[in-house]
């Protein structure tokens, strides 16, 4: 497999862009800000993106070193992710585009249609993972509402 700094674009910003462009990337990241969590703890937070794309998110995420992967060698097999100092650092950028959206959608007078953005919620901080995914979080913008 090529080394995917290869890939990716020489401009910051459109590095910056690459690496966190995915619909569901951020989401992800949001969840993995409080701590390590498993497949399934990510699957019951974010119930309506497929198995299948949310492992290529997370494969994508670790490629590029925000994300780290951690297998536990035992029966059954145990997998968890994490954000890596990298991805940790995405919390203020994510908080950044969250208030530009919502500057945007002032702009365009449509305030009324958005959603609150994951890091508006109240963070879990410190809560066993069981406990984290058995709360109600916010997991996608919803779309147009007419």
């Amino acid at each position: 497999m090529p080394d995917p700094i290869k890939r990716l674009p020489m401009l910051p910003a459109e590095r910056a862009l690459k690496v966190i462009s995915g619909r569901w990337k951020a989401i992800i990241l949001y969840h993995l800000f409080d701590g390590s969590l498993r497949l399934s703890e990510l699957q019951r937070l974010m119930p309506e993106v497929s198995q299948k794309v949310m492992i290529q998110q997370l494969r994508e995420m670790e490629e590029h070193g925000i994300v780290h992967r951690e297998v536990f060698r035992q029966v059954p097999p145990r997998v968890e992710y994490s954000a890596t100092p990298l991805g940790l650092s995405f919390e203020p950028v994510l908080s950044a585009l969250c208030e530009w959206g919502r500057r945007h959608a002032a702009e365009l007078d449509e305030v009324d249609r958005l959603a609150n953005c994951p890091v508006d919620a109240p963070r879990r901080i410190g809560r066993p993972a069981a406990l984290r995914a058995a709360e109600p979080a916010a997991t996608s913008l919803p779309g147009p509402t007419r």
